[in-house]
């Protein structure tokens, strides 16, 4: 399975198909960099976004999900590991001279903006957390060098790489999204939640692995007390679109084509899906 949608505020920005950013390189001489954003992208602020990576790969790696894990993230090196896996994913970057600079610079100012919100420092979220699918390095050096070496973290001695990842968004709205309506009045902000930012890595689309973190991702909301879920989407994905709507996830709300434009992204649509909960307000 694969990447999902998302809304979550990477700071990065991406509002062109393509797009040639400043260089890194302060030395005299100039550093040319090309990169080619996809579809979905990542917004330099805090706004949570809508990134769907395409779901169809020209073959399947079938993976041991023995060792599978899918979970928060507990330690700032998993997190580490998760934005470089959003920036392997969110771009398509052409090899040149400095990109690897600026890959690093991309990563890690997703970084420090994932770890701020997950602290809770980012207003007018009330909780946001990171949840990741990862398995034991051992279990896939054979499948991908550059998926190990980028997405790599140790946690109690061992290395693991992240696989998979979103960002579950306890609040009313995301920053330029369409908001959710339900649920309405008092407790709203404590009742609502979004994801974003949804990712697989490409080489282990349809493994499952978009299933496995929409599936954790409703536990601890439910834990949280949300009863009301909510996705973004772009119109146009159809793949991503599927997966949600096997998830439990319904049409609520679609984006002015005037919006998109404004906003210079794909049109979005929203999805919604309802939690059992015994939270007493």
């Amino acid at each position: 399975m694969t990447v999902l949608t998302s809304s979550s505020p990477l700071p990065i920005s991406l509002n062109r198909s393509t797009a040639t950013p400043t260089p890194l390189n302060c030395k005299s001489q100039p550093t040319i960099i090309s990169v080619t954003y996809q579809s979905h992208r990542l917004r330099s602020h805090l706004r949570p976004i809508t990134v769907a990576s395409q779901l169809c790969a020209n073959e399947t790696i079938k993976m041991d999900k023995s060792t599978l894990s899918v979970a928060e993230a507990t330690s700032e090196d998993e997190l580490r590991a998760a934005a470089c896996l959003r920036v392997r994913t969110f771009y398509d970057f052409r090899e040149s001279f400095g990109i690897e600079d600026h890959k690093r610079y991309l990563a890690e100012r997703e970084f420090e903006a994932l770890k701020e919100r997950v602290a809770g420092m980012r207003v007018g979220f009330r909780r946001v957390c990171c949840i990741n699918a990862t398995l034991p390095l051992s279990q896939i050096s054979s499948i991908s060098d550059d998926l190990c070496t980028t997405c790599k973290f140790s946690d109690d001695g061992e290395d693991h790489v992240v696989i998979g990842t979103l960002d579950l968004n306890q609040c009313l709205r995301l920053p330029d999204e369409i908001t959710g309506m339900k649920p309405k009045g008092i407790g709203a902000d404590f009742a609502r939640a979004y994801l974003s930012n949804v990712c697989v890595a490409k080489e282990l689309h349809r493994n499952g692995l978009g299933h496995a973190l929409i599936a954790k991702s409703k536990m601890i909301a439910e834990d949280w007390g949300v009863s009301d879920l909510y996705v973004h989407v772009a119109v146009d994905n159809e793949p991503a679109k599927n997966l949600y709507m096997k998830s439990g996830f319904v049409f609520e709300n679609d984006e002015p084509a005037w919006q998109a434009r404004f906003l210079d992204r794909p049109r979005r649509i929203l999805l919604w899906t309802g939690l059992p909960t015994t939270y007493e307000l």
